[in-house]
């Protein structure tokens, strides 16, 4: 699809100047003839939609839009009607221009799902998809008032993620650098005291002058570590789907964590699923689309499996208990909504459950980690005070006075 600025006449003999996007002049004559316009002349020119990108839109600007049009589609509003107040009303500028382009597909005589497929990375296959099966089933509002809600939950989602990982990373980056800083000043200075005292140092104080060596020492390694570490990491996952496997299958096996990050996947992986499977979307589609929206190498791999289990033959529930990756509960919810015909319920209450299951788990979490945090501090700084304090006490009681 190129874009094409073109010349036009109208019957009042009135010229039009304007673009379009067309596969070839051909099809723009047909477009324009749509319009009840007779085509000059035209030049192809670079296709805006190619420089639209989804950078600055965020999540919040889609379930704006996915509300404008569940209202403005419930009442009957044409779609260019809807687009354009949805551009003149938006605070986004990268929302506008996409809106605006958006407007210009539809008028060139393309579909709102067509149009929304020119903008992948701002709505993405999954958005289109679901758009392009409501204008089939004539149900395009309710689609909306889903997808609104989806997104609504996935904002949820992802700020209960970022709260699972930031509490734990400033702490543990906190305590990290008060450790750091005990080892490389405080405790060479105390242990000076201690080494010009002439007597046989308890083994516990010369473990912390081991400790305090090796940051004072290797200081640099020790701070470039994390930091080469995330590199690798990032690289082997880049390089080698292998690693990238192994990688995703340990995350979900940490103690704690893991289980909190499996049930956010599940949770996401069951809304949308229920969101298309009510939307007239195959079960087979369901299933692709839960593989490129897990976010997880062994999830992924785990409904593939499944995919290609249903396509043998086997049902929906049996292909899921197969693969031995997904929690009884899951499985059992899946069983129930198969056997009563009312599968997309039962994938909404799983995705209901583990939310619930996962701010329960999160708020546990952040409540044990306080203390847990305070433990080890403590712990290092008393272990730091007993080795210092420990062998000038000793020499204090041996003094004759």
């Amino acid at each position: 699809m190129e874009a094409y600025q073109y010349k036009a006449i109208d019957e009042g003999g009135r010229v039009h100047v304007g673009q379009i996007d067309a596969a070839n002049i051909a099809d723009l004559e047909m477009r324009l003839s749509k319009l009840s316009l007779d085509l000059i002349n035209c030049k192809e020119v670079k296709s805006r939609v190619k420089d639209i990108a989804g950078s600055g839109i965020k999540r919040r600007d889609l379930i704006t839009f996915c509300f404008h049009f569940e209202q403005t589609s419930r009442a009957g509003v044409p779609v260019l009607e809807s687009l354009q107040d949805l551009r003149d009303s938006s605070d986004n500028p990268r929302m506008a221009e996409v809106t605006n382009a958006m407007i210009e597909a539809i008028e060139g005589g393309k579909t709102l799902a067509q149009a929304m497929a020119e903008f992948e990375s701002v709505f993405g296959k999954i958005f289109t998809n679901l758009v392009r099966a409501g204008e089939q089933s004539g149900e395009i509002s309710k689609v909306f008032e889903e997808l609104g809600a989806s997104l609504k939950f996935q904002d949820e989602q992802a700020a209960l993620t970022k709260k699972l990982l930031t509490y734990p990373a400033f702490v543990g980056t906190v305590v990290g650098g008060v450790v750091f800083f005990l080892m490389t000043y405080l405790v060479p200075e105390l242990l000076r005291f201690v080494k010009n005292m002439g007597q046989e140092l308890p083994a516990h104080t010369k473990v912390l002058i081991v400790v305090s060596n090796i940051f004072v020492n290797y200081w640099y390694i020790i701070l470039l570590l994390p930091i080469l570490t995330v590199l690798g990491i990032y690289i082997g996952i880049k390089t080698s789907p292998a690693f990238h496997l192994k990688y995703d299958e340990l995350k979900l096996k940490i103690p704690i964590v893991g289980p909190i990050f499996e049930k956010i996947i599940l949770t996401r992986l069951c809304s949308f699923f229920a969101i298309m499977y009510s939307s007239g979307i195959t079960i087979i589609d369901c299933i692709r689309t839960g593989e490129e929206i897990a976010g997880n190498k062994s999830i992924a791999r785990a409904m593939n499996q499944v995919g290609q289990k249903i396509s043998d033959g086997t049902t929906l529930s049996d292909s899921f208990a197969a693969v031995n990756m997904f929690p009884p509960l899951v499985l059992r919810m899946i069983r129930v909504g198969e056997s009563t015909g009312a599968l997309e319920n039962a994938l909404a209450n799983i995705s209901y459950f583990y939310t619930r299951d996962v701010k329960e788990s999160i708020e546990r979490l952040q409540s044990m980690i306080e203390p847990a945090m305070t433990i080890i501090l403590g712990s290092i700084i008393g272990w730091v005070m007993f080795s210092v304090l420990g062998p000038i006490y000793d020499l204090i009681t041996k003094v004759k006075f």
